[in-house]
């Protein structure tokens, strides 16, 4: 049965600063001039503001226009820069989900959060952001940035990572941008065709019918940015080409943005073979985890760690490592990773 506290004990429990391990424990208040995208910025229920108190720890009340933020005082003002990046983010004409929200919760601990989301003072676009037919994507980590950078400035670029951390998605985002800019006149997709840890044996059809299962992930991405019967008409002219790794032997790559997908499960010798077909005014994006090596012999026999042991450092090749944190897909995927990389070796 419940009681009443005492005063004393009453005491202890507001005052919990006066212990020394204690977090300080501020307020602030956050007033908001566009107020047309409030629906979308506190979310369904307030959905939005209840994520932002369950990973930070604060507590958020939403009056009207002005939003008042209580907790930790470092937590507070990791909440009161999530919330103006949110609707900086919407203001701008982006869209904001779950995931976004995540995105910027997590960069909150980054001292460039301010300036990666909002621009600069005069309130214009994002600095670093790819647009496409379909959408306008800005970076969600602080890797992100680096590498989005790297998509425009380098001539080879090498993104290491686990799953989730837009090492693909933004590659195949900034190859149909340059491609719908005429900056390129092609984007050739591919990936070595090896089975993760599966032996699915014979698979009928034509050529295109066998490969296209290993390809998927890569068309996906294509459809989130551009209309469907735009791939559809760009695949059939060949300005947009999707093959195995194979097919790339005795090319030369020249006018075209290549993109090589899964790299980790490349052999030396194909991944010699495919760097050497880059061609005049030409970018090449390899993209891969180390960790997830599905061909026989493992890390020992990657075309992708034997080729960044080589050429790292190497003028206009950059490479690119995305961590756990990195992870842009539902939150539980970057617990999944620091499980299981936790747990390595």
């Amino acid at each position: 049965m419940s009681r009443k506290a005492s005063r004393t004990e009453q005491a202890a429990i507001d005052k919990p600063a006066n212990r020394r391990d204690a977090p300080r424990r501020a307020r602030t208040e956050v007033e908001f001039e566009e107020v047309a995208v409030l629906g979308a910025l506190f979310g369904q229920f307030d959905a939005n503001l209840v994520q932002i108190e369950n990973r930070l720890g604060v507590y958020i009340a939403a009056r009207g226009n002005k939003v008042q933020i209580e907790g930790p005082e470092e937590a507070v003002a990791r909440a009161r820069d999530v919330l103006k990046s949110m609707h900086q983010r919407l203001a701008q004409g982006h869209d904001l989900d779950t995931g976004a929200v995540e995105s910027l919760i997590a960069m909150s601990a980054e001292p460039t959060l301010e300036g990666i989301i909002t621009g600069d003072d005069s309130g214009g676009a994002p600095p670093i952001m790819i647009r496409t037919r379909k959408k306008t994507i800005v970076p969600r980590s602080a890797t992100q940035i680096d590498y989005m950078r790297a998509l425009i400035r380098s001539d080879i670029i090498f993104a290491l990572g686990p799953a989730g951390t837009g090492k693909t998605y933004l590659a195949v985002a900034q190859a149909v941008s340059q491609l719908i800019t005429g900056s390129v006149q092609r984007l050739i997709l591919s990936r070595p065709a090896v089975e993760a840890g599966e032996r699915i044996g014979f698979l009928p059809g034509d050529m295109k019918e066998k490969v296209d299962p290993y390809l998927r992930p890569l068309y996906d991405a294509l459809y989130d940015c551009m209309p469907p019967e735009q791939v559809e008409r760009r695949i059939a002219s060949g300005e947009i080409e999707i093959a195995p790794i194979a097919f790339m032997r005795g090319r030369t790559l020249g006018e075209a943005f290549v993109i090589l997908d899964e790299a980790q499960n490349t052999t030396p010798a194909q991944m010699k073979m495919f760097l050497t077909r880059f061609g005049q005014n030409s970018r090449m994006v390899v993209c891969g985890d180390p960790r997830q090596v599905d061909i026989p012999g493992g890390d020992s026999h990657s075309g992708l760690a034997d080729a960044v042991n080589r050429l790292e450092g190497v003028e206009g090749i950059s490479v690119v490592r995305f961590g756990a944190a990195d992870v842009v897909r539902h939150p539980i995927v970057g617990r999944i990773v620091d499980a299981y990389e936790g747990t390595a070796g």
